[in-house]
C-alpha cells in the first residue's frame, strides 16, 4: 500500500462553515505544503493565521490546485457543485496517483459516476462525507463515513484523523454517501417526532422542558433529543449559518432520490420534505433546521 509522505502536497477546495476548520486542522497536523481555494480570501487568511502559514498557499483556481496537489479535498455546498468543479476543473487534469476526497454530501449516483471517470484518468475518487456540528469541526471531532476500496481508505485515514475522531469505512465508493444521507434522514425524521411530541405535550398542559428531560431518561433518548431538542427546539434557538432548512432539504432530497431509484416507499422522509417546503415558504429556509418545530406552534 502506498503511503502519504510528509512532503505530499495537499489541496483543499471550499473553506466554508465546515471546510475552514477542517482545512485548519490539516494544516496544523501535517507537515507538507497545502494549497487552499475559496471564493472568500479571508477564510484562507484565517487558516494561515491559525497555523504555519508558510506552508499554506492560496490557489488561483481549481485547475491549478489539481495540477500541484497529490491529495485533493472537496468541501462544497452540494453534489451539484462537486460535479461542476470536477467536470470543469479537475477531471481534465487529473493524473495517475492522485486522490480526490469528497467531504461534501452528494448524490450516490453522482459520486459513483465521478469515481468511474476519475479512474479512467488513473486517479482515485473517494466519498467521505462528514457528520456532526460546526463545533465538532472546530474541535477536530467529526465523524467521517468513507466509501472506497480498503487500501484506499487506509491510505487517507491518517489525513481524515486530523479533523475526525470517528472514521468509518462503509464499503465501496458511494457507500459513505449512503450512510451519510440515511443518517441525516433518520435525524430529520426524529426532529419532526420531537416537534410533534412537544406540541402535543404543551397543548395537553405539560411543560415542554419537563417532557424533554423525562424523555432523555427513557427509551426515547437520542442524539437528536439532546442536541436538537434540548439545545435548539426547547429554547427556540435557530441561528443562521448553522445547518439550515435549505441544506437539510438538499440532503433529504438525495435520500429520497435513492429511495425512489430502489423502489422504497420512504413516506416518513416525504413528510419531512413537505414540512421543509412549508418552512421555506414561511421564510425560515436560512435558519437552523430544527426551526420546523415552529410549524407545530399554536397559531
Amino acid at each position: 500500500m502506498n503511503t502519504i509522505s510528509e512532503r505530499t502536497t495537499l489541496g483543499f477546495i471550499g473553506l466554508g462553515v465546515m471546510g475552514e476548520p477542517m482545512c485548519r486542522h490539516l494544516l496544523n497536523k501535517t507537515r507538507g505544503p497545502l494549497l487552499a481555494l475559496d471564493k472568500d480570501p479571508n477564510a484562507i487568511s484565517r487558516v494561515a493565521a491559525a497555523g504555519d502559514g508558510s506552508r499554506l498557499t492560496a490557489a488561483t483556481n481549481a485547475t491549478q490546485l489539481a495540477q500541484q496537489a497529490s491529495v485533493i479535498f472537496l468541501s462544497l455546498p452540494s453534489g451539484e457543485v462537486v460535479e461542476r468543479v470536477m467536470r470543469e476543473s479537475l477531471l481534465p487534469v487529473l493524473r495517475t496517483g492522485q486522490t480526490v476526497v469528497d467531504l461534501s454530501t452528494s448524490a450516490v449516483d453522482t459520486t459513483r459516476a465521478l469515481a468511474a471517470e476519475s479512474a479512467q484518468r488513473g486517479a482515485v475518487f473517494l466519498d467521505a462525507p462528514v457528520a456532526r456540528t460546526r463545533a465538532a469541526a472546530e474541535r477536530g471531532d467529526l465523524s467521517v463515513m468513507v466509501g472506497g476500496e480498503p487500501e484506499q481508505f487506509e491510505r487517507i485515514k491518517p489525513l481524515l484523523a486530523t479533523f475526525a475522531s470517528e472514521i468509518s469505512h462503509c464499503g465501496t465508493v458511494g457507500c459513505g454517501q449512503i450512510a451519510k444521507i440515511l443518517n441525516n434522514m433518520v435525524l430529520f425524521e426524529t426532529v419532526v417526532a420531537l416537534s410533534e411530541a412537544m406540541a402535543i405535550a404543551e397543548r395537553a398542559g405539560m411543560d415542554r422542558a419537563v417532557l424533554f428531560e423525562t424523555l432523555s431518561k427513557g427509551s426515547a433518548d437520542s442524539f437528536a433529543l439532546r442536541n436538537h431538542g434540548i439545545k435548539a427546539i426547547l429554547p427556540r434557538d435557530f441561528p443562521a449559518r448553522a445547518f439550515s432548512v435549505e441544506y437539510a432539504r438538499k440532503d433529504l432530497g438525495y435520500a429520497l432520490k435513492l429511495a425512489e431509484q430502489l423502489a422504497v416507499d420512504a413516506s416518513g422522509a416525504r413528510n419531512v420534505e413537505a414540512l421543509y417546503q412549508r418552512a421555506i415558504a414561511q421564510g425560515l429556509g436560512d435558519q437552523y433546521h430544527p426551526v420546523i418545530s415552529q410549524l407545530f406552534e399554536p397559531k
